[in-house]
């Protein structure tokens, strides 16, 4: 009997929508081989991230065993599964595959962070393979909201993986490779399918989903009945929708800009490796406001409300010399990610105000999404008729529900979250350890641990509010003079004190000045002090216990 074992560990993305991160190994115990699918991020939120810019799985464990790693895969170029890459490389230091457009947006990441481009290796899709240890790899063109997505055929000496990545069953998906049935029933009567590791995001959705090219008609209709300037947002990766709106627009005689970043580059990086053709002509955003607004179509960044992306920017006012105006319309041609929807309104209001239309995807007739819906779902099921199906890529009720789903045609099917390491070799996954995983966070230009205690302080000081506390002692250790107090993020006045610094120094003074020499001499002892008397005012003036830092000067005899 083989000592070889085949395992599955998610480190992101099991359990979460986002973060995307999945480990595979193969060999003995504790000393299989590995293979990572994945590096992506989430997206922090002011509650409970306050100040960070990014959140990254916590690779930890991947990184002790570095020497272990064969391989590094990128499905799709969306940040979710890639937005980490050059974050979280330096640690694992593995060699990283790609299709085409993925390793572009791959390098100028890698490039911009100053790491080595021939990190990733472009690689071409199925029948293509690439051998990493005891795993061959294929890329099977899937479509999804971005170019060149990829599932992945894992074969491996215990049986064949299924890993779907991110898809939906579009045929006709505008930009890039469409849903190819024919391929897939290929795959799985080649070889039987040992586990389907599946795309759980739409599991909810009932109907079938649509394709991209349904959106042509209403969006160009839309447009054409605009008299002032039209402005359109979008996910800045889904260039399938970016042509759609373009082409709209191009079709209504409008002229077409896009701003933002991130929509610059996802466009020239599409054109570059040839999955984007016959765009329509743009012009720079310096040139736009020479347009007659009924005959200017923008193209934005910021579709989730991202504070600085150029739709929030509009909704402040100018951007780039342009400013919406009453009569104008403003298009979401998205979903709103769950979390996002108080930034999103919050801008939606704005337009309002300043009596722009505003047009959202009123249930699918803009927007269509970029995974597949529950009949798809049971679709890729039948059709590929896996031993196991293993949910990924959803909060917990979305696995839940998928897993019920593959139950109820007969197919092995389990709940797996990030940090359960699984064995698949037999009949049924097999839970065999936990590992502890986390979140590492981007906090301006460092990464920092979740429970280095930063984002907790910072927390406490938005709730809390921040005294600074001041005192000098002479070389008797007697009180010169009368503290001093600063205050940050509290109000200026008490329920009884007109003056809340005042009071604190009032009292703050009255102590120390009858505090023992034996209290003043100990500087924890004196500080506790001082804290205490202030926090009891705090309490007492408006409610709250703010944080406080002591400074004590001592003057030398």
């Amino acid at each position: 009997m083989s000592t070889n074992r085949l395992i599955y560990l998610p480190l992101g993305g099991a359990g979460e929508i986002g973060m995307n991160c999945y480990v595979y190994g193969y060999g003995p115990a504790g000393k299989e081989r590995l293979l990572v699918v994945d590096l992506g991020v989430t997206f922090p939120d002011m509650d409970t991230t306050p100040g960070v810019d990014l959140i990254l799985p916590d690779v930890s464990w991947l990184a002790e065993r570095r020497d272990r790693i064969e391989a590094i895969i990128i499905t799709h170029a969306h940040e979710d599964h890639i937005g980490a890459l050059a974050h979280l490389w330096p640690d694992l230091k593995a060699k990283v595959y790609a299709r085409r457009f993925t390793a572009a947006i791959g390098r100028l990441k890698l490039e911009e962070a100053g790491l080595p481009l021939d990190t990733i290796t472009t690689v071409e899709p199925h029948p293509a393979q690439i051998e990493a240890g005891p795993f061959k790899v294929q890329f099977l063109p899937i479509a999804h909201s971005i170019p060149e997505s990829s599932a992945l055929v894992i074969d491996t000496p215990s049986g064949r993986i299924l890993h779907s990545g991110d898809f939906k069953l579009d045929e006709t998906p505008v930009v890039g490779e469409g849903w190819n049935p024919d391929l897939f029933d290929s795959i799985a009567r080649e070889v039987p399918v040992k586990v389907l590791m599946c795309d759980s995001t739409n599991v909810f959705s009932p109907l079938p989903g649509r394709s991209e090219t349904t959106l042509q008609a209403p969006i160009t209709e839309l447009i054409k009945a605009q008299k002032g300037m039209v402005v359109a947002t979008t996910f800045a990766s889904n260039v399938a929708r970016l042509k759609t709106l373009a082409e709209a627009a191009q079709a209504a005689g409008r002229t077409i800009c896009l701003m933002g970043r991130a929509m610059q580059r996802m466009v020239k990086v599409a054109q570059e490796t040839g999955v984007l053709t016959h765009f329509p002509r743009t012009i720079p955003p310096e040139q736009a406001a020479e347009v007659p607004r009924g005959n200017l179509m923008l193209l934005v960044t910021g579709s989730q409300g991202e504070r600085r992306a150029a739709t929030a920017q509009l909704s402040r006012g100018k951007y780039l010399g342009i400013e919406m105006k009453e009569g104008d319309t403003f298009l979401f041609s998205s979903k709103t990610i769950p979390g996002n929807e108080r930034d999103v309104i919050r801008i939606m209001n704005a337009f309002s105000e300043m009596g722009v239309n505003i047009v959202d995807d009123q249930g699918g007739k803009y927007h269509v999404s970029g995974h597949a819906n529950r009949p798809d779902l049971e679709a890729v099921h039948a059709l590929i008729n896996p031993a196991m199906l293993v949910p990924m890529h959803g909060e917990h009720r979305h696995l839940r529900e998928h897993a019920r789903l593959a139950a109820e045609r007969g197919i092995t099917a389990d709940v797996i979250t990030n940090g359960m390491m699984v064995n698949l070799t037999g009949d049924a996954p097999e839970v065999v350890e936990y590992i502890e995983t986390g979140r590492v966070y981007l906090d301006g230009s460092v990464l920092i641990g979740a429970m280095d205690g930063v984002i907790r302080d910072r927390i406490r000081l938005a709730l809390n509010g921040h005294v600074t506390v001041t005192v000098i002692l002479d070389e008797n250790d007697e009180l010169l003079g009368e503290a001093w107090v600063e205050l940050y993020g509290l109000p200026a006045k008490g329920q009884r004190a007109p003056d809340l610094a005042a009071a604190m120094e009032s009292e703050l003074t009255e102590m120390l000045n009858g505090a023992g020499r034996k209290v003043l001499r100990d500087e924890d002892k004196t500080e506790e002090a001082i804290r205490r008397v202030v926090r009891q005012v705090g309490v007492e003036e408006i409610g709250k216990k703010p944080e406080v830092t002591v400074v004590v000067s001592r003057m030398e005899a």
